[in-house]
């Protein structure tokens, strides 16, 4: 079943404005073939590879389906990594906007009890790490008397990671009654187990490896000596002077010593693996989201959950060990119908590795010649204009999206014993506002922020300086970003 439009997809006004908003008019293989069998509440089990926009697949119907009055969750994520289940939960918060789907995020080196106290409060969906949505469900801070739908996303990362113990312990701890969707590059058997023991009747849907694989991307490979890899680097980064390129390398220890030369060099880069605190981590990512610099070096922690637009080219300086980490570290160019480039260097010792990968992934990389210094310097100039420019800054995907849309603070929370409905009870009365106009709430302690959409923030900002909530006079402002 291919529908070429998600308007023929039976989805609310809502859901259709924001996806517009996002710029998602048509959907992708997987989505087509995914949607409207969550829809119809089927168990699933999709085999798809990174960058087929498996995400917005499950996404899309979860924000259809979910009851925005329930205040208890109603679908909750597991995902491999803390970068993974951040994106998840941006994309969630951004399909469901208009419907004011709320989503929460749960996963280690993280407090606890700030997770716990947004865990009180209404939460359509959660997204976490299975580690940390375990101790939340042994200590009874994630109730899931009401989870009607549960997906588990690369499954095929939990295994490798030894998550899957965990997964199957809260699978265990689950309404029987419900949906259960699986996405994975990969079905080992232990997986195919796994689907057995807890899938009512699933769906299997595959999406054909080369359909995400090398239709979009270009695939080379250089044979090179391990101390000439820096030089080859440089030349190479000359050469295709690329807008937004991924270097990876197999350790910490290389990114830093990669990162470090690229500096000397005054290359615009950053550095991104496990060794970084987790705001670290966040805060590089968003900033080569938004292109503030054009090299990030970076270990396996990128090449999952990383949804960047426009990267022209990935670099394996070091050719991952692991087959399956070619497919997802390639799969971060070529996005979004895009073209992409990824060049991996292959030492003599390495060879086996990458006969590996080729019979893993069905056809062989291009080997290229190592470039002359004429090769180079033809291209010297064009790159030192590139580097020597500001860069262009992109859009953030859901500028468009939030662009009518304010974001309030107001001074009182639980502790003056203020719920979403009084917020929703005042603000609906005003003149000029309706209840639709009325977004996400988030309640903490001391304070509420309130989104005001289709551009009544100003309207709903003026005349809440003059009423009372609850009978409380609270400061209103508009909240900084």
């Amino acid at each position: 079943m291919y529908t070429s439009s998600f308007k023929k997809v039976s989805l609310s006004q809502e859901i259709l404005q924001a996806l517009s908003r996002l710029n998602y008019h048509q959907p992708t293989l997987v989505q087509a073939k995914v949607i409207p069998n969550i829809l119809k509440k089927k168990d699933m089990i999709v085999k798809s590879q990174t960058g087929s926009g498996k995400t917005a697949a499950f996404g899309i119907p979860i924000c259809e389906l979910v009851d925005w009055e329930e205040n208890k969750p109603q679908a909750l994520i597991l995902t491999p990594t803390r970068e993974l289940a951040a994106q998840i939960k941006e994309d969630i918060t951004n399909i469901g906007r208009f419907k004011r789907i709320k989503a929460t995020v749960i996963y280690g080196k993280q407090p606890f009890d700030r997770q716990k106290n947004e865990l009180k409060q209404k939460s359509h969906v959660v997204v976490g790490t299975p580690g940390r949505v375990l101790d939340h469900i042994n200590k009874g801070t994630l109730v899931l008397e009401r989870i009607q739908y549960f997906v588990i996303d690369e499954a095929d990362e939990m295994l490798n990671r030894g998550f899957i113990e965990q997964v199957e312990a809260i699978m265990a701890k689950l309404p029987e009654n419900r949906v259960t969707l699986l996405f994975s590059a990969t079905i080992p058997e232990s997986i195919k187990q796994l689907c057995q023991r807890y899938m009512n009747e699933p769906i299997d849907i595959e999406i054909e490896q080369e359909d995400v694989t090398t239709n979009r991307i270009q695939h080379k490979y250089y044979e090179i000596k391990g101390e000439e890899k820096f030089c080859l680097l440089k030349n190479i980064l000359t050469i295709e002077n690329p807008d937004s390129c991924i270097i990876f390398c197999r350790t910490q220890e290389q990114v830093n010593t990669l990162f470090q030369g690229l500096k000397r060099l005054n290359y615009p880069c950053q550095k991104i693996h496990g060794g970084l605190s987790q705001e670290e981590r966040f805060h590089v990512m968003k900033e080569f989201k938004l292109g503030k610099f054009r090299y990030l070096v970076a270990t396996d922690i990128a090449a999952r959950g990383i949804d960047v637009d426009n990267i022209s080219l990935v670099m394996n300086y070091d050719i991952p060990l692991e087959k399956e980490s070619y497919v997802h570290r390639t799969g971060r160019t070529g996005r979004a119908g895009k073209k992409g480039l990824a060049i991996t260097f292959v030492t003599p010792r390495e060879k086996p590795i990458l006969e590996e990968i080729q019979d893993y992934i069905g056809f062989k990389l291009k080997k290229e010649s190592i470039p002359t210094r004429q090769d180079v310097l033809k291209h010297q100039a064009s790159f030192q204009k590139t580097l020597s420019e500001t860069p262009k800054l992109k859009r953030d995907k859901s500028e468009s999206l939030n662009q009518d849309i304010m974001k309030l603070y107001f001074n009182g929370g639980k502790k003056k014993k203020l719920r979403a409905v009084d917020f929703v009870g005042t603000i609906a009365k005003l003149e000029g506002v309706t209840a639709d106009d009325i977004g996400i709430i988030t309640i903490q302690e001391t304070s509420t922020y309130v989104d005001i959409l289709n551009g009544k923030g100003p309207i709903v900002l003026n005349a809440m300086k003059e009423t009372k909530v609850k009978g409380k006079q609270l400061k209103v402002y508009e909240a900084r970003q």
